[in-house]
């Protein structure tokens, strides 16, 4: 800590079912990743930026390519932990920090893997744009973290803006302000995100989502977006008008610039699933050769009512992997763990649960304790498989909200097939439930199901989608609601699944998986230095 660190970063973008391509590259990238006065809406705070720059620079590559990021770190106070999300099929990916709440203040950015020359898409455009989408705090993560561990409690709030590939607008006569921290003239946010488009041009618009709280709809004024990739798998085509996107997800669409030229549209980005107090992202999607600054002569659109479930439903729902790209699931599963997602207290702090567990993360890594059998260092309990689905009312408020709090790991047969199913219940507030979008590292998911209530486990498995079902890394789960998916446990390692909401990971709502540990070779010491381990050196 304290100290300026650099180390190097691999990804591995290859493909079993692709040959070795001659084509493969070793892309190098260099990273400074600091702390920086930004003006992203307007309002001056600290971010945290990459080369300077917040969102980062987008990863690009080709399948089969080795990508190298050489990171040095100069927070001087904190550690820097980066992930690779979703990394596993050509597409559109994301990477951000997961160390702390560090994604929130800027640490994220966009990878997008193409296939090699002389392969192709089943989808046409002329066109390849990307656009990141984020919630923005004016509070910095030091204060929520504090607040959110405190007694009495102290929620987040809801974010002052949302950015459009980090760009907003706080409107800077609010209130309160103090003097001097917000300037509507400044070059970082007086003029908004633009897309410029050709007239008669079809775009591949890659949208992801890294928010640290808010579910969003996306639209385009005026047009309509066909969904063609979901989280880097090919979707069956179909056609929306607003694109509900959950934090942690991508998705490619394609949008044909056939309205009228002689004006410039809107792009607006709206949070759903939450009663928010947060104005609509804006963008100006803009129809060359008319002045990119030219503001549309129209309204935004409104977007769609924030606690409408059932398109957002609909559109869990109309996704099929694409005929030609579906990789059948196995048609039964070895094991079925049910999660019902919750919010508790312990001795009096507010935490969120899994099955009435609250995660806490060791301070020794788990891939060493495990690999050296290590027990001492992590609760040995296994977690619980399933909840008393039988006696308890998902649309009431508890009788007990006392959680226990645990560091145990589910610990999955090799190569066995999993089925998941996220419950989500009432919180501690009557009449309240909210979205949780999970997102599993280290493989891709089948998404089985969803559907509105209590899951049944004797009935609700007989409608699963055994044919075609989309995979995925990142799935919502809705208020009152559950979402079923399956996956293989086929990669040696200790992974994480959790809630990608920033506080609701951040007080415990997650699990973790290990599989197949015995089989990986000798970990590098580098690895080594945290908990149990500092200064730990294998025989």
């Amino acid at each position: 800590m304290g100290r300026e660190l650099i180390m190097a970063l691999f990804l591995s973008l290859s493909l079993l079912s692709v040959p070795f391509a001659a084509e493969a590259r070793i892309r190098h990238y260099k990273w400074e990743v600091k702390y920086e006065y930004k003006s992203q809406d307007c309002y001056k705070k600290l971010a945290i930026t990459i080369n300077g720059r917040t969102p980062g620079p987008t990863i690009e590559a080709q399948v089969n390519d080795t990508v190298v990021v050489e990171l040095k770190n100069s927070l001087l106070t904190e550690n820097v932990a980066i992930h690779w999300h979703g990394i596993r099929q050509p597409g559109t990916y994301l990477y951000h920090a997961h160390y702390g709440l560090q994604r929130e203040v800027g640490l994220n950015g966009m990878i997008r893997v193409s296939l090699p020359p002389g392969e192709s898409e089943p989808y046409t455009y002329d066109h390849d744009r990307s656009i990141l989408l984020t919630d923005w705090y004016h509070q910095s993560t030091y204060e929520q973290a504090t607040g959110l561990s405190s007694l009495p409690f102290v929620w987040v709030g809801e974010p002052q803006s949302l950015l459009i590939h980090g760009k907003g607008k706080f409107d800077c006569s609010t209130p309160g302000l103090k003097a001097g921290l917000c300037n509507a003239t400044n070059p970082e946010c007086s003029s908004p995100y633009v897309i410029t488009v050709v007239p008669g041009k079809t775009y591949r618009l890659r949208i992801g989502s890294l928010t640290s709280l808010a579910a969003l709809s996306f639209e385009i004024e005026g047009h309509n977006m066909t969904v063609v990739e979901a989280d880097g798998h090919n979707v069956e085509p179909f056609v929306v008008k607003n694109l509900f996107i959950y934090s942690g997800e991508t998705y490619s669409v394609l949008i044909k610039a056939d309205q009228a030229p002689t004006r410039n549209y809107w792009a607006v980005s709206k949070v759903i699933s939450r009663n928010s107090t947060t104005p609509n992202g804006l963008a100006i999607f803009n129809y060359y050769p008319n002045h990119p600054r030219r503001s549309p002569p129209t309204v935004p659109p409104v977007g769609p009512a924030w606690d409408d479930v059932v398109p957002r439903l609909a559109q869990g729902e109309a996704m099929k992997a694409r005929q030609g790209y579906i990789l059948p699931p196995p048609q039964t599963s070895d094991r079925v763990i049910v999660m019902l997602n919750t919010q508790n207290r312990i001795n009096g702090y507010t935490r969120w649960s899994v099955n009435n567990v609250s995660y806490n993360l060791p301070d020794t890594p788990y891939l060493i304790a495990v690999k050296d059998r290590l027990n001492h260092v992590f609760d040995q309990t296994p977690p619980p498989d399933r909840y008393d689905s039988q006696n308890y009312d998902i649309f009431s408020t508890a009788k007990n909200f006392n959680a226990t709090a645990s560091s145990s790991i589910y610990k999955l047969q090799f190569n066995s097939t999993v089925d998941i199913i996220l419950q989500n219940a009432n919180t501690i507030t009557p009449n309240n439930s909210e979205t949780h979008p999970w997102h599993l590292h280290g493989h891709d998911f089948w998404v089985m199901g969803y559907g509105q209530g209590k899951f049944d486990i004797n009935s609700d498995p007989k409608k699963y989608n055994l044919v075609d079902p989309i995979m995925k890394n990142t799935v919502s789960v809705q208020p009152y609601g559950w979402t079923a998916i399956r996956f293989v446990a086929d990669n040696p390692g200790v992974w994480a699944f959790h809630c990608h909401i920033e506080a609701h990971f951040y007080l415990g709502m997650g699990v973790v998986f290990e599989e197949g540990v015995e089989m990986l070779g000798r970990y590098p010491t580098s690895i080594t230095g945290c908990g149990d381990t500092k200064g730990y050196r294998r025989p």
